[in-house]
């Protein structure tokens, strides 16, 4: 989750209070404080809350919360003389482009260091690490309009940002640090998307680099900004970046982006409305809300509304791009009366509870692997097709084998995990400069063809780990869980050839074990060999294990 630095005295002047309020009342508002020193504090904020990565959002959210200033504010776009023109052939590759100009704001340090960081912050979130969604900003004195967003061959040339030479699109994703970082996006592209102005002058390779001649520094007076990409996150992007720029009093003027066929003025900063029953509110919360304090609720979060009865109409202000329905709405309800308001109590119906049976194996296993001296770890739940499939020599076909997710947040959480051991091959990958031999296990959930399954695995790595190692920790397992089991050849391509075993338990597998393929090593850059099993625990209880 990103964590914003907020600078205490930039942020006590736009919020209107001392520091001391701010940290009583900032986590209740949704976040975790990770570091508080004299100069700044480090917050965490939530993924679905993209207009607080700037010190501009978390200063309008605080003023509401804090009673400063209560309800929706509406944010103006002017009309503007800005024009960009959309070559078709541009739409195959990167199809979306919106973009607005900035005027009477002066750059200074403060404000260049939240550009950065909400940029960055944006493209790894809603952007998804630049794929969906990509930001340029731009000093608009170096900008010469109308601009012209189309798509070129590799052979074309600029000078890119932070070098002097001009480089071709070619030699920029070979030899730019960010042509290398994100040169995947636009893989295998024939032609790839541009931003050139009227003097045939390139201002942006997105989603890659900027030019170097529109480099925004201390002391420009204005912006152009572009965003472009392929969905709707293209529009949340810039209505946020608006809202930010305008918090700052700065003049935002719309853009005109003629298309073939259309014309869109952007950014759309007109509000949604939402109309959600007061009974919904009271059923989710548990309680009924008086109108006063339903009012400063929705104040405080900085929504508009008006009371029709058991209505209420909602107006959602157009940088929260995390509202999507009124259930949102009802939880910021929540958040602006307070949680520490509101009391628990014990349910009207009686219950007895009891331990889950694969917690109790859980604890039994952990006992058995510390016993012989592992070291347990927890990894993600969420992980991507190539840890746990193409860098283990495995193969895995969507949905009859795993779970993507709808919408990932980054590229390295694209799936549910469907096995332990590629995992703690990655632990050991991001711990290979600690001190050797070492020796981890994770006992825990994965979800096979939509189903969960527990499953325990370890791994050791030092210089002398063998098939024999690995074999005597799955026989030392087996023997304290009471079972008989039979080792046979497998044919699982993620261990050696000849240095592998299945686990067999009444004529059933139930897990493989053996020496990690040096193939799957390299992968991970790791050079230590490693062992490692796997016991596909739920299997077990097929066979008449803890029945």
């Amino acid at each position: 989750m990103p964590v914003i630095t907020l600078y205490w005295d930039e942020l006590e002047k736009m919020v209107g209070v001392e520091r001391d309020k701010i940290l009583e009342r900032l986590p209740m508002l949704g976040c975790d404080i990770e570091r508080v020193d004299d100069e700044c504090i480090d917050v965490e904020f939530f993924p679905n809350r993209p207009d607080l990565y700037s010190i501009e959002g978390v200063a309008r959210a605080l003023r509401g919360f804090l009673d400063i200033e209560l309800g929706y504010v509406e944010y103006k776009v002017m009309d503007g003389n800005w024009k960009i023109y959309v070559d078709e052939k541009v739409r195959q590759v990167r199809p979306r482009i919106v973009g607005c100009v900035v005027r009477e704001i002066s750059v200074n340090e403060e404000l260049l260091r939240s550009i950065i960081q909400i940029q960055e912050d944006l493209h790894w979130t809603i952007g998804r690490n630049r794929r969906k969604m990509a930001i340029g900003i731009h000093d608009l004195d170096k900008v010469n309009f109308p601009l012209r967003y189309t798509a070129v061959t590799s052979d074309f040339s600029f000078v890119p940002l932070d070098f002097k030479e001009e480089m071709s699109v070619k030699e920029i994703l070979e030899r730019h640090p960010k042509g290398k970082e994100y040169r995947h996006i636009l893989e295998n592209s024939e032609l790839y998307p541009m931003i050139i102005d009227s003097k045939d002058e390139a201002i942006s390779f997105p989603p890659i680099i900027n030019a170097e001649k529109t480099r925004v520094k201390e002391g420009t007076s204005g912006f152009f900004v572009d965003v472009t990409g392929f969905d709707e996150n293209v529009d949340r992007a810039l209505r946020i970046l608006t809202a930010m720029f305008i918090d700052r009093g700065g003049v935002v003027e719309g853009v005109e982006v003629v298309y073939p066929e259309k014309v869109e003025k952007t950014p759309d900063m007109s509000p949604e409305k939402l109309r959600i029953r007061r009974s919904e509110v009271s059923s989710l919360l548990g309680f009924e809300l008086a109108d006063e304090d339903l009012k400063l609720a929705l104040g405080r979060m900085r929504y508009g509304f008006s009371l029709d009865g058991d209505e209420i109409e909602v107006v959602v202000p157009p940088y929260r791009a995390d509202v999507m329905h009124e259930w949102d709405v009802i939880e910021d309800i929540a958040i602006g009366y307070g949680y520490e308001k509101i009391h628990p109590r014990y349910p009207r119906t009686a219950g007895i509870g009891k331990e889950h049976e694969w917690n109790v194996v859980r604890e039994m296993l952990r006992e058995i692997m510390i016993g012989l001296g592992f070291t347990e770890v927890i990894t993600f739940t969420l992980t991507n097709e190539r840890v746990m499939y193409s860098f283990v020599n495995r193969r895995g076909e969507r949905w009859k084998d795993y779970i993507p997710l709808m919408h990932p947040i980054t590229e390295d959480h694209t799936i549910l995990r469907t096995s332990l051991l590629p995992k703690l091959i990655e632990v050991i990958k991001f711990n290979k400069h600690e001190p050797m031999p070492q020796r981890i296990f994770e006992a825990g959930d994965v979800v096979v063809a939509g189903e969960n399954k527990l499953m325990l695995a370890g791994c050791s790595t030092h210089p002398r780990a063998n098939f024999s190692e690995v074999r005597s920790v799955v026989q030392a397992i087996m023997h304290e869980l009471d079972l008989s089991w039979e080792a046979e050849e497998s044919d699982d391509d993620l261990f050696l050839k000849g240095r592998r075993a299945d686990i067999v338990v009444k004529g059933k597998k139930a897990g493989v074990f053996g020496e990690i393929h040096p193939e799957v090593l390299e992968r991970f850059e790791i050079k230590m060999p490693v062992v490692g099993f796997e016991i596909y625990v739920s299997e077990l209880f097929d066979t008449g294990f803890l029945l």
